[in-house]
């Protein structure tokens, strides 16, 4: 990704989204997320995409894992590569802190989006960091996010533009910054299935890469699960096997040994 520019296919996942049936909630500023995503999107909303069907599942995904979450009680959410994610406006809700970690570049993008849309950011921590240069639990914890709390941690399309070292670090950082009981979810770009999956794959390689933010790892959902356990995290028991298989996983922290 170029170091002084937005993220690209933030956009484009911003734009996907616009068309995503979501997890319903009570309360909360859906159509703050929706305005936010119109703005972003901008020529992009009406754009076909061979991974629109994808992008949806991976949506309905994350949204029901933390929508179980917030109805438990966890007050605390991590956006790790949050782009332009409006669930901190969606799923609003009172005492609940936010906490946005993503490149300076595209972070900057978004506040000034925020600011010139007059949407309200109250309750949101933004923190920059180029997930593979900079360490993220100091600056996560001194942006008030407490290592001590359960909490959810999101991360949603970026495994697949870090390698896997770099992954493996950054899941490490973020298990030191939240408390027991915590949840991951994470996505990953498993193996293609059939030549549907195949062709999408092909085609995603070949866009990502030319707008300079070329996929840097393929990970099996088994390889996934073995980068979250030499982090810290446990995959979860009793997930969906359909959503394992299309690289969506869920884990939970693992109390430090002895």
């Amino acid at each position: 990704m170029d170091g002084g520019r937005a993220s690209v296919t933030a956009r484009a996942v911003a734009a996907a989204r616009l068309h995503a049936v979501r997890e319903p909630w009570d309360g909360g500023r859906p159509e703050d997320d929706e305005r936010l995503a119109r703005d972003v999107a901008g020529e992009l909303i009406s754009r076909a995409s061979l991974l629109k069907g994808h992008l949806e599942a991976r949506t309905a995904f994350v949204d029901r894992v933390l929508v179980r979450a917030l109805a438990d009680g966890v007050r605390q959410v991590v956006l790790a590569g949050a782009g332009y994610d409006g669930r901190a406006f969606r799923y609003a809700r009172p005492g609940v802190r936010w906490f946005e970690l993503d490149h300076p570049a595209t972070q900057a993008d978004k506040q000034e989006r925020l600011t010139r849309l007059g949407i309200a950011t109250e309750g949101i921590a933004f923190v920059p960091a180029d997930f593979r240069t900079d360490p993220v639990a100091e600056p996560l914890t001194a942006a008030g996010c407490d290592p001590g709390e359960r909490t959810v941690v999101i991360c949603e399309g970026v495994a697949v533009y870090l390698e896997t070292d770099v992954l493996e670090r950054l899941l490490t950082e973020l298990a030191r910054a939240t408390g027991p009981g915590s949840s991951l979810l994470l996505t990953a770009s498993t193996a293609a299935s059939d030549a549907r999956a195949e062709q999408r794959r092909t085609w995603l390689r070949a866009a990502v890469a030319s707008v300079g933010e070329p996929m840097r790892s393929s990970l099996s959902a088994d390889g996934a699960e073995a980068i979250m356990r030499g982090a810290g995290w446990e995959p979860a028991a009793g997930e969906d096997p359909s959503a394992r298989s299309r690289g969506f996983l869920l884990a939970v922290r693992r109390l430090a040994e002895g």
